[in-house]
């Protein structure tokens, strides 16, 4: 029988070796006859590998192919020179099993850490905010790019989306990426990119012009910016991190438009010349609020809101192909960057794999034939309209 060490000990476990026919038959004579010298433990050999949990370098992997026979046999032949080391990887792998076992219990945690501290990771809580996070509009304009306006009964005011309502969308895109769906991906990055091309352009307009206010105080007159006598703070209660993109992209359009009143006030734009270039970003932000607006009111149809990566492969079934036609049938095919991925949303609900280059390969060849059949389809249409002309 093995005799195994500790798991935590060095030395490889023992077998005993039987003595000669004559020194048994001489024991079995002489009762109380100590046994011969040369009845030695001699240890089991074993094979090893790097990795291995076990302290002495145990492979169960390896030994597994040498034992195989015995492994697979209904009857084990316990007169197997192979027994002892039959029995040792039963006793190991028992004992991996319970490594196994102790550190699932345990959530990772280290031998040291008993159960009673480990098993608190999975009962501690979630974060939540310590406060209600708020945002203060100085502005009429601010206040009514974060609101936007609905249809009006009659049907004669045509809705536009506010940041709130992208707030909404883009949350929605959010959780819709979790599902490996490249258009979300594709929206979601749009968004991450429009916002800072659009808070870059307001920050360099207000740099010039609060550069023109500075050169007024260097020759005297010191002048500051407006704000409201009666700053309105809004709640915020965003749940994605592009809820407070949008909202850090509304305060700065409002901070840009007291500048720019600012600069009317104090004698440096004329009234028109200020309610143009507020006219201009504010069409500027609402064709970007539309564009997603779009995403959102396509991608979260009942009958695209299954689309994955997936849907595009080879050997896809019947409804796949029929949310990949609809798909690129609204919105194009989409980038090849983006739909193997090498592109990415900066926030993102998806948590697939890393692609094996096979896969991006496979992807990437899916990719171009979209391309392909958009251009073919674009022109097309180019030729049928010139034949009608």
């Amino acid at each position: 029988m093995a005799k195994i060490e500790s798991v935590e000990g060095v030395a490889a476990p023992k077998r005993m070796v039987s003595p000669t026919p004559r020194a048994s038959s001489l024991m079995a004579e002489t009762p109380g006859v100590l046994p011969p010298r040369h009845w030695v433990e001699l240890p089991i050999v074993f094979e090893r590998e790097e990795g291995s949990p076990f302290p002495d370098g145990y492979s169960l992997t390896k030994e597994r192919v040498v034992l195989r026979e015995l492994l697979e046999a209904d009857d084990p032949d316990s007169n197997s020179p192979l027994w002892p080391r039959y029995e040792l990887y039963e006793e190991r792998l028992a004992q991996y099993e319970r490594m196994k076992t102790d550190y699932r219990l345990k959530v990772g945690a280290g031998p040291e850490v008993p159960y009673s501290e480990a098993r608190k990771l999975k009962e501690l809580g979630g974060l939540v905010d310590e406060g209600v996070d708020t945002m203060s509009i100085h502005t009429k304009e601010g206040f009514r790019m974060f609101l936007g306006r609905g249809r009006d009964p009659e049907g004669q005011v045509k809705a536009i989306p506010g940041g709130k309502r992208m707030a909404s969308s883009l949350k929605a895109l959010w959780l819709l990426s979790s599902q490996d769906n490249p258009y979300a991906d594709w929206a979601l990055l749009r968004a991450a990119t429009c916002i800072e091309e659009i808070q870059a352009e307001l920050e360099q307009k207000i740099s010039t012009y609060t550069e023109q206010l500075d050169v007024l105080k260097k020759r005297g007159l010191s002048v500051h910016v407006l704000k409201s006598s009666e700053p309105k703070e809004v709640e915020l209660t965003f749940k994605s991190p592009y809820g407070y993109l949008i909202a850090e992209l509304v305060i700065q359009f409002d901070y840009y438009v007291r500048v720019v009143k600012t600069m009317i006030r104090k004698g440096r734009f004329t009234d028109a010349a200020g309610r143009d270039v507020i006219r201009t970003t504010t069409r500027r932000i609402r064709a970007f609020f539309e564009e997603i607006a779009r995403f959102d009111r396509y991608l979260l149809r009942p009958e695209l809101k299954g689309l994955c990566r997936a849907d595009f492969l080879p050997g896809a079934d019947a409804e796949s192909a029929k949310r990949v036609k609809a798909a690129t049938g609204i919105f194009g095919p989409v980038p090849e960057a983006i739909f193997t991925g090498k592109m990415v949303p900066p926030y993102s609900q998806r948590r697939a794999a890393p692609m094996s280059p096979a896969e991006r390969e496979l992807l990437e060849r899916v990719a171009h034939d979209l391309i392909a059949q958009d251009a073919a389809a674009e022109a097309g249409g180019e030729a049928a309209g010139q034949a009608l002309v």
